[in-house]
């Protein structure tokens, strides 16, 4: 009940609830500023500020106590917004680590050793004895130390190195150093290993016998080029009313039975992490890249969903099966987007054209009803066999991507319409409307972009805003704003909607080689259609959801981390080979120290510090959000594109300089 946050303990034996004494339960989450939050467990309501000096010893994604201390008027230490409301706290006990190792580097100095932590929001030197002789550390190793005693924040911590994972900087060590702080498993247990080999790999004439069979229809798969894992495949045909869709999933949970050894270890991992050289994936590569896999031109087992959408986006007549397929065609994305710059001229590319058609018309549908278009690019970063950044590809959501999402959205609203209607217990995926302050400060943050925005608490505000700022220098850094304003999406066993999606149905059906969460609504669906007597249990369900929201951010987390990590090794490599080279750079906020810039070829922020732009004494107006010259009144503003060149990358910090061309 304490680490549930029921009750607190306040002395050694006394216990009290803690919203009766202004106590406040959750897992604090840290700023790169050493400022923090506890979130907030209860849905709606808002979290709690944790200054720097309040947070005792907790570390990031820990569970703790705090106390309430005060609403204070504060901006969250943003210059340009204006004082507002917000309540604030002290940390007063850990009642959870969230990982009790630090990953680190050793360094030695005079009289004792010491562990610098990679985290950058962990910003204390961990002290360690000599490491044992047999773990042969040497200073400049990376190393993982256990946590043994930390009493106060005023001084360092104790620990003690348990692995040496390698010397810093030679290649893999990195993202093994990425493993390690996530605690992401390196490998299967040799029970779950067994019993991935004894599945076929080919579909038994028995089983498809008892599917419908579509193996003479001419579907298709559309992915990433360098995919291995084919989850969705797609068919779409024009009708009279408008088009018949069918979209079909690899059907996992015929071979992952409940409560088998696949089946726990999926559920511990939760999902597959995708990091720059290599994928953990939540199920053997036999299952995942194998039998499970839509593959084309082999058969495979699959469940469908079957819709027909007419002329005016609506969908109806959807109905669900067991099926057995054999896809026609794999296409990349890029070939994908080829088909569809020129008139078709096989079966494959008719197909591509319809599906296109009736996305495109869903898609519009869909922003038409408030839902907020929030697509961002990625950038894939390409390494040689050392592992060393070589390219990195800029990957936009194209109208190849909008096809296959639409496609997938409908899927998966229509699976969660049908157990909602139904009161078939399973997991939702949710996403809750924002609160309304932190709405108020990043409306005051936008009008530093010259933007008058009105109550954006309003759902037609929102998508005015985001349609005023579209193809504007300042659209990226608008829109990243609105995204760490709105509240994260997890998993409930409630159907509470999608706020982002402005759909009042969702969940997760269409990934289940890589995520537990489609596994568990496939089986909530096979339950509702009378195919298995065996569903999720109900009072499993919230458990669940918040271990696999868990898993996700975890792996969110380690994804965008070893991502960045091979970006600045990529600008590290440029300022060391290649002197000269400039990218370009937009401004996404001016601050008194210099500017925040992003490189949107690489989706890279950095700093260019008010010290290098030269030939000028520069004024900071942050009224305006620019800098302006004294002399030749040149000036430097939020949206401004400019020329740069890599000053110079912290590896520690996770920061790259930058200077003006």
């Amino acid at each position: 009940m304490e680490r549930a946050g029921d009750i607190a303990r306040i002395r050694k034996d006394r216990y009290i609830v803690p919203k009766d004494a202004d106590l406040f339960t959750g897992v604090i989450q840290f700023h790169a500023s050493g400022a923090a939050h506890v979130l907030n467990e209860a849905p709606g309501e808002p979290d709690l500020y944790i200054s720097a000096e309040n947070t005792w010893t907790a570390m990031h994604g820990d569970r703790v106590v705090a106390r309430v201390s005060t609403d204070r008027r504060g901006s969250l230490g943003d210059p340009r917004v204006p004082p507002a409301t917000r309540r604030e706290g002290r940390v007063i006990r850990i009642l959870e680590r969230a990982n009790p190792t630090i990953i680190g580097t050793l360094q030695k100095s005079k009289n004792f050793f010491f562990v610098v932590g990679d985290d950058p929001r962990f910003v204390h030197n961990l002290y360690v004895p000599k490491p044992k002789d047999e773990l042969k550390a040497r200073p400049g190793d990376k190393v993982v130390a256990r946590l043994e005693e930390w009493k106060s924040r005023h001084v360092n911590p104790e620990g003690v190195v348990i692995e040496v994972l390698g010397r810093a900087g030679d290649p893999g060590v990195d993202m093994l150093s990425i493993i390690r702080k996530y605690r992401l498993p390196e490998k299967f247990p040799d029970d779950v290993l067994a019993e991935s080999e004894k599945t076929s790999s080919t579909v038994t004439p028995s089983e498809a016998a008892r599917r419908e069979d579509l193996r003479d229809r001419h579907i298709i798969t559309i992915d990433p080029d360098d995919a291995r894992d084919f989850d969705d495949a797609i068919e779409v045909q024009p009708t009279n009313r408008g088009w018949n869709v069918s979209v079909h999933i690899a059907d996992v949970s015929h071979y992952v039975r409940p409560k088998s050894a696949l089946d726990r270890e999926a559920v511990s991992r939760g999902n597959s992490v995708y990091l720059p050289d290599r994928v953990i994936p939540m199920l053997p590569e036999s299952l995942s890249n194998g039998i499970c896999s839509l593959k084309p031109n082999v058969e495979r087992l699959a469940f469908s969903v079957f819709a027909e959408v007419n002329r005016q986006g609506k969908m109806f007549k959807v109905r669900f099966a067991k099926t057995v397929i054999k896809s026609a065609a794999r296409l990349t994305y890029k070939q994908a987007f080829a088909i569809l710059q020129k008139p078709p001229i096989d079966e494959t590319s008719r197909r591509v054209h319809a599906a296109w058609e009736v996305s495109a018309l869903l898609r519009k549908k869909r922003f038409e009803k408030g839902s907020l278009e929030l697509d961002f690019p990625e950038v894939k970063v390409w390494l040689d066999d050392k592992g060393k950044p070589v390219r990195l590809e800029k990957v936009e959501n194209d109208i190849s991507h909008q096809l296959i999402e639409e496609l997938m959205l409908l899927a998966n609203e229509a699976v969660a319409r049908e157990l909602k209607l139904t009161k078939q217990p399973t997991v939702y995926r949710i996403h809750e409307k924002p609160d309304p302050e932190k709405l108020a400060e990043y409306q005051e943050v936008v009008a530093t972009f010259g933007i008058r925005a009105g109550n954006l608490s309003k759902r037609e505000e929102l998508t005015r805003l985001l349609a005023s700022v579209r193809g504007k220098p300042y659209e990226y850094a608008v829109k990243i704003g609105l995204l760490k304003s709105l509240k994260r999406a997890t998993y409930s066993p409630q159907p509470l909607g999608h706020f982002g999606l402005s759909k009042d149905d969702y969940a997760h059906f269409t990934s289940p080689i890589r995520r537990y969460a489609d596994l568990i609504v496939h089986r909530s669906l096979e339950r509702l259609l009378g195919l298995s007597k065996i569903g999720p249990a109900s009072n499993e369900l919230a458990s669940l959801s918040e271990h696999i929201s868990t898993t996700e951010r975890i792996a969110t987390d380690a994804e965008r981390e070893s991502t960045k990590l091979k970006k600045l090794e990529f600008f590290q490599q440029q300022l060391s080979g290649r002197k000269g080279a400039t990218f370009p750079a937009r401004i996404i906020e001016v601050r008194n120290y210099g500017l925040l810039v992003e490189l949107p070829d690489f989706l890279l922020t950095g700093l260019v510090h008010v010290s290098t732009l030269a030939n000028d004494f520069y004024v900071h107006d942050p009224a305006r959000s620019r800098f302006i010259g004294r002399k030749t009144k040149t000036s430097f503003q939020a949206g401004q594109m400019i020329e740069v060149a890599v000053a110079r990358v912290d590896m520690f910090k996770q920061q790259v300089d930058f200077q003006p061309v």
